[in-house]
C-alpha cells in the first residue's frame, strides 16, 4: 500500500467522530452543549463520564492505529510519521463532519504514544500535574502538547518523529484559541462544571 494511500487511511480513522456517536447514544448533540466540542471532556459534560471515558479511550486508540497500520504496510520512512498527523488531522478536520471536528488532544496523544511510548512519560506526568493544580483541562493539555516535542527530543527521536510532535503541538494550540482567551479572561471552567449551550457564553 502506498504512502499517500496509508495517510488518507490514517486521516479517515482520525475522523471518526467518537464524540458525537456517543452523544447520539445518549439522546445528546454533544455539538449543541458546553463548549461544542466533540472530545472526552465536553462529552463527560453532556453525556456522562462513562462516555467521556469511551471517547477518551477510543479517540487515543485511532492515533495508535493510524500509526500501527503505517508500520505494517508503509513502504518508506515517512509513512510512519504522515500516518501520525494525519489521524490528528482527520479528528480536527473529520470528512465526516463536514471538516470540522475536536481539538486533536487525545488522537495525537494517541500518535505520540505509538511514536515513542518511552518519551511519553514526561507529558503524561506535565498533564497530571497541571491538571491537579489548575483543574483544567485546556491548560494541562496544552501544557503535555509542549512537552511531548521536548521529551522525544531528549529521548534520541529520529527528527521526523520531533517534527509530527511539534506540529501535532500547534494544531492543538491553534484549536484552544477560544480557550486560551478564556484563560486570560479567568472565565475558563474547571472540570466537572457544566456549562450551557456555546451560544450562551459567545
Amino acid at each position: 500500500m502506498s504512502d499517500l494511500v496509508l495517510a488518507l487511511v490514517a486521516y479517515v480513522i482520525g475522523s471518526l467522530p467518537t464524540g458525537v456517536v456517543m452523544g447520539w447514544l445518549a439522546g445528546i448533540d454533544v455539538r449543541s452543549v458546553g463548549s461544542g466540542n466533540i472530545g472526552a471532556t465536553n462529552v463527560a459534560r453532556a453525556a456522562g463520564r462513562t462516555a467521556g471515558l469511551i471517547t477518551l479511550i477510543v479517540d487515543v486508540g485511532k492515533g495508535v492505529a493510524a500509526v500501527a497500520l503505517a508500520r505494517a504496510l508503509g513502504t518508506s520512512s515517512l509513512a510512519v510519521p504522515a500516518a501520525a498527523l494525519a489521524a490528528p488531522l482527520g479528528h480536527v478536520f473529520s470528512v465526516f463532519l463536514r471538516f470540522s471536528g475536536g481539538k486533536g488532544v487525545a488522537t495525537g496523544l494517541g500518535s505520540c504514544l505509538a511514536l515513542a511510548p518511552s518519551a511519553m512519560v514526561p507529558p503524561t506526568l506535565t498533564f497530571a500535574a497541571a491538571f491537579a493544580v489548575t483543574r483544567i483541562v485546556s491548560v494541562a493539555s496544552l501544557a503535555a502538547a509542549w512537552t511531548t516535542p521536548v521529551s522525544m527530543a531528549l529521548a534520541g527521536a529520529e527528527r521526523p518523529t520531533v517534527v509530527v510532535a511539534v506540529l501535532i503541538a500547534v494544531v492543538i494550540t491553534v484549536r484552544h484559541q477560544d480557550n486560551i482567551r478564556r484563560l486570560r479572561a479567568g472565565t475558563e471552567p474547571r472540570f466537572g462544571k457544566r456549562l450551557g449551550p456555546p451560544q450562551a457564553r459567545l
